[in-house]
């Protein structure tokens, strides 16, 4: 393995680039294996597999981060062991144990540390850990054995542009069933959506905002991200809702605004037809770190926020909060830096 990559990092997207080794375990027989590292980038499973006919599959996201002095540090990913346990339990699916989860990430960033992005371009290292069903199986029921992956990527910003404003749309399909599995991540949450995206894009917007599927009078989702906004006295409030996926992004920038910026936080109901409470607003997620909303069309009428071509003065605050504790560059609270 060379010491070096030729990459542009300043010009990559959110794309998938082949990096030389990932992490695989099976679970066979009521446990895991040791699993271990390989460079095969190509999954050889049944074709009877439970993931690919039921639905039985989940996985996450996280990032490693190059930091001034070099090192590579991992953010938070005990947090995305615990959002993965949750979603195999909703599914039936073995639970990979924190240790193990957050072992296989170290390894597969130590491994492929050509590929983490210089401190400084604005780019990282994306790792996508996720847990399949496999085996022979054609009844509806749990798979026997199981797959549990860790492969990376570098990338760039997730929507163009970076920390510019993006326009969204709200659209007239649901992401998810009250009850259902909006919760976890899951596969079939992403798949219903891309048919919504598609049109917003289509309409000239970066993506579409998802309203509660029982009233459809609140705000869940923008996409694939979590929404937040700055009320007019400085409040920083979040959706709260069972259907929603409880981004680690999130609860960070929760505390954050809490504990770095002195803010009031608030996680509740909030109303597609009551913006004008909020003088900013902003999707967040692991992909999207923080992408400023510049507007939300609605029923044929754009509702404006602080901008649509300026980032608001708090928004831009947490942005740089959140990266600068995720760079090494600020103090982070206790627990949320692993180091590679």
């Amino acid at each position: 393995m060379s010491a070096k990559v030729e990459i542009d990092w300043g010009s990559l997207s959110f794309e998938y680039k082949k990096t030389d080794y990932r992490y695989i375990s099976r679970w066979e027989n009521g446990k895991w294996d040791e699993g271990k590292l390989i460079e095969d980038n190509k999954l050889h499973i049944s074709e009877s597999s439970t993931a690919l006919h039921y639905g039985q599959q989940c996985f996450e996201g996280l990032k490693a981060y190059r930091t001034k002095s070099g090192d590579i540090q991992l953010f938070r990913p005990d947090m995305n062991a615990a959002r993965m346990q949750n979603t195999c339990r909703r599914i039936l699916m073995p639970e990979v144990p924190t240790e193990k989860f957050v072992d296989a990430c170290r390894q597969v960033a130590k491994a492929n540390e050509k590929y983490v992005p210089p401190y400084g371009t604005g780019a990282t290292l994306y790792l996508r850990p996720l847990v399949i069903g496999v085996g022979d199986v054609l009844g509806v029921k749990p798979a026997d054995e199981y797959l549990f992956v860790v492969f990376c990527s570098p990338v760039g910003p997730y929507f163009k542009g970076g920390m510019t404003p993006v326009n969204f749309n709200v659209t007239d399909y649901d992401r998810a069933a009250p009850n259902g599995t909006g919760a976890a991540k899951v596969g079939g949450n992403y798949g219903g959506s891309l048919l919504p995206h598609k049109m917003a894009v289509e309409a000239g917007f970066a993506d579409c905002i998802y309203l509660d599927p029982a009233s459809r009078t609140k705000i869940e989702e923008v996409g694939a991200a979590n929404f937040f906004g700055i009320t007019r006295d400085d409040k920083f409030v979040t959706p709260y809702s069972e259907s929603i996926l409880p981004s680690i992004t999130k609860y960070s920038l929760l505390k954050i605004a809490e504990d770095y910026l002195g803010m009031e936080v608030q996680e509740r109901d909030v109303y597609i037809d009551e913006l004008d409470e909020f003088k900013e607003a902003g999707a967040c997620g692991t992909a999207a770190v923080i992408t400023p909303i510049g507007g939300i069309e609605y029923k044929g009428k754009m509702h404006v926020f602080h901008s649509t071509t300026e980032v608001g003065p708090v928004t831009k605050k947490l942005y740089e909060t959140l990266c600068a504790i995720q760079l090494g560059d600020a103090e982070a609270p206790e627990g949320w830096i692993f180091k590679v």
